[in-house]
């Protein structure tokens, strides 16, 4: 399979880490990089090109989930000038990654499955050491800060178990963490 005329290195490169993360949500990371690369709809060759290696890829995959969430969380709070700014917007991304319960469960399943490589359990710490670097230099009280974030990241896990919550009862937690995060008075 020869290269894809119009793709550019980028979006080659994005390709393969989308298809990587697809089939290691369905399949776990032992997946194979020739199945990845058929999704991704490159040769073996063409992939190794991009990832030298397997573990090079699933790192890929890992850190574009946690640049993904850190960009989109970044960007939600950016017209937001007061204190609590990122903890709010990281309630708001993660509940508005939660409604859609399909896309949820695959990119917990994928995480699921990277944090058995070494790597990557460690690229995972340094990222929630700086959430929390971030989110507690955020101008809120900790207390505050810390049943936000437990309360947002167990709703993120939610579709995991099964959904216990009503909808109405995810709509009002989010404004009530919402309203626990507002910038102090």
């Amino acid at each position: 399979m020869g290269r894809t005329t119009g793709r550019d290195a980028d979006e080659t490169r994005r390709q393969i880490i989308h298809a990587a993360a697809r089939l290691v949500s369905r399949r776990g990371s032992s997946v194979s990089i020739s199945a990845i690369a058929d999704a991704a709809g490159v040769s073996k060759g063409g992939l190794l090109y991009h990832f030298a290696s397997k573990d090079e890829l699933l790192e890929a995959v890992a850190a574009w989930l946690f640049d993904s969430f850190r960009a989109a969380v970044y960007d939600a709070a950016e017209a937001d000038p007061e204190p609590g700014r990122l903890t709010r917007a990281y309630v708001r991304v993660s509940f508005a990654d939660g409604a859609d319960e399909a896309a949820a469960r695959e990119m917990i399943a994928v995480a699921a499955q990277l944090m058995y490589e070494p790597r990557i359990q460690q690229l995972a710490d340094a990222d929630g050491a700086r959430w929390r670097e971030d989110l507690f230099g955020d101008g809120l009280a900790p207390e505050v800060v810390r049943v936000v974030l437990a309360a947002t990241d167990g709703i993120s896990a939610a579709p995991l178990w099964g959904t216990v919550l009503s909808p109405d009862d995810v709509r009002l937690l989010e404004e009530h963490l919402l309203d626990l995060a507002a910038a102090p008075r």
